[in-house]
């Protein structure tokens, strides 16, 4: 693909993730409510012999699809790395760094909003993510208003980011084991490591077992989307071939994740009910505590990171951009949206405190996305400084 196909599919796909996020808010404030949670709330039942699963649709959509996302993540870190922006240490250690003050001060500033209430504190990590989605749609939307080693900066913040997500969804939010079932996933995942040793090449095979895989995780108890990200990892990236399987992979499933799975996802939960919400729920510590660490906690943590490794000759700044620059990136990843309403799915149950942790996403999301490209747009307007 094209330099030019692909900005454009980035910008389509963010406008498309928008409209979805756009068009759930509607049904959940409008006659269309009963409908919206009806259609959320429809049973699934799907049995084979005596192994079942029994879920809402919202669940098959968060469990189901956000796996083929997870899938697509676990590709891209894996490409990264090996082969990426992040194989040369050199050029990873500003990344990682800044990825480290982006995931730290929100979620400090979080727990102190929130420390007073136990319950509050399961969703710390909500304000740490950055949706790739958006940020990328967004910088590609501005062109040449953001220079392209600032782009490349960026992209590696949000795969390292998804890393920790990963790492954070399988340490913390994994519910009761089932030992039985994640040792036969565990054996799943074994053949999927000895097909990447053997050099099975053929994508079929690996879908297979990885379906497989994902059902025995879900019922093990630890969250399935990892099942997702584990078959990322094992799927071949052959460095002395033409034809590579996991860039077949992961260029087949982009525009299915961007234009179909994310936008569902951000379709069946953006959906906050705002009736009833006044002032109180907005200013309400679970609420201030996500708005104002993505808003806040993100920009200052990336910045903050970035101007320290710099200034200690860690690493040098990204080539072509201004500190300016630099701090409007920042402010981009508080753009937290999928991948922070999906942590928030599982830190609640209590649909009052899901809304609310909703409400904050999309606000502290929003202001991030206004704010960001503000400070680039006039950034974009100074002449260069030095550094």
């Amino acid at each position: 693909m094209v330099a030019g196909d692909q900005a454009a599919m980035e910008r389509w796909a963010g406008l498309a993730l928008a409209a979805s996020a756009i068009l759930a808010l509607i049904f959940a404030n409008s006659g269309l409510s009963g409908i919206y949670s009806a259609i959320l709330g429809f049973p699934i039942h799907v049995a084979i012999g005596d192994f079942a699963i029994a879920k809402p649709l919202r669940l098959w959509v968060n469990d189901g699809l956000m796996a083929i996302f997870f899938l697509l993540v676990g590709l891209e870190i894996k490409r990264e790395f090996l082969a990426g922006e992040l194989s040369d240490w050199r050029r990873a250690v500003l990344p990682l760094i800044a990825a480290c003050g982006g995931f730290a001060v929100p979620a400090l500033l979080f727990v102190a909003l929130n420390s007073g209430s136990p319950q509050n504190i399961t969703a710390w990590a909500v304000p740490t993510a950055t949706d790739i989605a958006f940020v990328v749609g967004l910088i590609a939307a501005l062109g040449r208003l953001v220079p392209f080693s600032l782009k490349v900066f960026v992209l590696a913040i949000a795969i390292i980011d998804d890393l920790m997500a990963v790492v954070v969804i399988a340490v913390f939010y994994t519910a009761k084991l089932s030992l039985p079932m994640l040792g036969l996933a565990m054996v799943c995942l074994a053949i999927l490591v000895a097909f990447n040793r053997l050099g099975v090449r053929r994508i079929a095979a690996y879908m297979l077992v990885g379906i497989v895989m994902w059902a025995l995780v879900l019922k093990s108890g630890v969250h399935a989307t990892l099942a997702g990200v584990a078959m990322g990892f094992v799927v071949p990236l052959l460095m002395k071939s033409a034809a590579t399987p996991l860039e077949d992979l992961e260029h087949g499933l982009k525009p299915w994740v961007s234009f179909l799975i994310v936008p569902i996802f951000a379709f069946a939960n953006a959906g906050v009910p705002l009736a009833g919400m006044g002032l109180d729920a907005l200013f309400a510590p679970l609420t201030m505590g996500i708005i104002l660490g993505l808003f806040l906690g993100k920009q200052f943590g990336i910045f903050g990171a970035t101007w320290i490794a710099v200034r200690a000759g860690l690493s040098p700044r990204p080539a072509g951009s201004t500190w300016l620059q630099v701090y409007g990136a920042a402010v981009l990843c508080g753009i937290g949206f999928t991948m922070s309403l999906f942590i928030g799915s599982l830190s609640f149950s209590d649909p009052a405190l899901q809304d609310r942790m909703r409400l904050g996403v999309i606000v502290g999301s929003l202001a991030s996305a206004i704010f960001g490209v503000l400070v680039l747009w006039i950034a974009a307007k100074r002449a260069p400084v030095g550094p």
